[in-house]
């Protein structure tokens, strides 16, 4: 996240279960995506990184999802859902 995000003063990870599955969602307050909306680890990002690619392939065979993006109020947001 430190790489990522620049200056982060709050990080909030919540894992909650609900029917059928788990969700991990983690939120900052850094300066979320990168201009252009391209976001860490995506397509049009420079750095070479696979990390949100990395981290969709991997949910993806539990059989779940994973959403990424800024947050409104500034900052990023990853959602993980997976079936259990």
């Amino acid at each position: 996240m430190r790489r990522h995000a620049g200056l982060v003063r709050d990080v909030e990870v919540v894992l909650d279960a609900e029917p059928g599955g788990l969700v991990l969602r983690v939120t900052d307050d850094g300066r979320g995506a990168a201009a252009g909306g391209a976001g860490p680890g995506e397509p049009g990002r420079t750095g070479g990184g696979l990390g949100l690619v990395g981290m969709r392939e991997r949910v993806r065979a539990t059989g779940g999802t994973l959403a990424t993006g800024p947050r409104g109020g500034g900052g990023f947001e990853v959602v993980a859902r997976v079936p259990v």
